[in-house]
């Protein structure tokens, strides 16, 4: 039995995650803030002794304490952890209300820390991994996203330290670094007073399904990568910023004139 546990997973590459591994024969441990869309996808999961559906704000303590002991108490074990809730804002940092950078950092970063520091125990037994959806914009500055970018930024530090340190464990890691997803997370994008971000998000490159990236992490984490860059695009960009950064801020201007206005 492999139990999995994906926070984020009523909508996006949570969700797609979730079905791909039900589909594998993986006992399934559903967790996202959104409880009616979390209990309408659970639902449509056919064996519901395979699937734990918990409504967590992964920003409360108490919630991810109930998350991890509710865990315990049903499955009796956890072998995957898949840190994947997240928000993200558009809005130019000079001009954003600082609560809407401690929102992005609690999801983005504490979030994922803390629920991983209470998930050790049952992943020490199990010999476990983890899994972080990080961001190339943790890489390379993207314009409107100074939080964003900041947060998964932190998330990479912190999980390549974590890395060493639970090596004598036999946790594995495998940080995840997408572009740009067909998914919610920008839908719901804030912006700089805390609410919808009404203007459109600018891109790089293609944008690819969650289904498309839901399988490549499967297939990373059968293979016990370590990470994941899909996108050359990106790829490139991340180079181009180490190696000419004056010409990569050059095209990102342009590219990103409307979150600079």
């Amino acid at each position: 039995m492999t139990v999995t546990l994906i926070t984020g997973a009523a909508s996006g590459l949570g969700l797609a995650m979730a079905r791909h591994w039900y589909a594998a024969g993986h006992h399934l441990v559903l967790a996202d803030i959104d409880s009616e869309a979390l209990s309408a996808r659970a639902v449509e999961f056919s064996d519901s002794a395979r699937i734990m559906a918990v409504a967590t704000d992964i920003t409360q303590a108490d919630d991810i304490d109930l998350l991890i002991n509710q865990v315990s108490a049903h499955f009796g074990r956890l072998d995957i952890l898949v840190n994947n809730a997240g928000i993200t804002h558009r809005s130019p940092a000079h001009q954003t209300d600082p609560a809407v950078f401690r929102k992005v950092m609690a999801v983005d970063w504490q979030g994922a820390v803390e629920l991983t520091m209470a998930a050790l125990p049952l992943l020490r037994e199990s010999r476990g991994q983890i899994v972080c959806i990080g961001s190339m914009a943790g890489w390379m500055p993207v314009p409107g996203r100074a939080a964003y970018c900041a947060a998964k930024s932190a998330l990479t530090q912190f999980f390549e330290v974590l890395r060493l340190e639970l090596e004598a464990d036999g946790i594995h890691i495998l940080m995840v670094y997408p572009s740009f997803l067909d998914t919610p997370i920008e839908d719901h994008a804030l912006g700089h007073d805390g609410n919808i971000a009404k203007h459109q998000r600018s891109v790089i490159g293609s944008i690819r399904s969650a289904e498309w990236m839901a399988e490549r992490i499967a297939q990373g984490l059968a293979q016990r990568k370590r990470w994941i860059l899909p996108e050359p695009v990106s790829r490139f960009g991340s180079i181009l910023w180490r190696i000419a950064p004056s010409l990569y801020l050059k095209q990102i201007r342009q590219r990103f004139a409307t979150e600079l206005s």
